[in-house]
């Protein structure tokens, strides 16, 4: 799994590449929860779509974090209760990723484009939603 992390997003040092990297992993760590007997270098086109997602929504949720995690953390009454809304907002998102994407499976092509359609309106509801723990 690691070697696929690596191929996909190599170190830069940043936090956004790591925070993509975490994602990858996630994905493939549920994938492989999800499916125990796939083998990542020849995944069905269910078990693509579903790593697919699943990255989708872990990327979205670490740029959540990476942007407003702190503050959340910062603004709950206990560190339990900041950690209880991340945890809340994590599985939000993997809600909100996986309905879009069950409207979307009947398309032909799940193109670039559309996936970051997904991805920056998953944000963007997210922030909305959730607007009140920043505050």
């Amino acid at each position: 799994m690691n070697a696929v992390v690596e191929a996909v997003r190599p170190i830069d040092g940043t936090q956004d590449a790591e925070a993509s990297r975490a994602a990858v992993r996630d994905a493939l760590s549920e994938l492989l929860t999800r499916y125990p007997d796939a083998t990542l270098l020849e995944l069905t086109d269910d078990q693509r779509l579903f790593a697919v997602e699943r990255y989708l929504a872990f990327d979205v949720y670490r740029r959540f974090s990476l942007d407003v995690g702190k503050v959340i953390l910062g603004k709950a009454p206990t560190a339990q209760a900041g950690l209880a809304r991340l945890k809340e907002v994590k599985d939000y998102i993997k809600e909100t990723v996986s309905a879009a994407f069950k409207r979307v499976r009947g398309a032909a092509t799940l193109s670039q484009q559309k996936i970051s359609q997904l991805a920056s309106s998953a944000l963007k509801e997210a922030f909305t939603v959730f607007e009140s723990y920043s505050q």
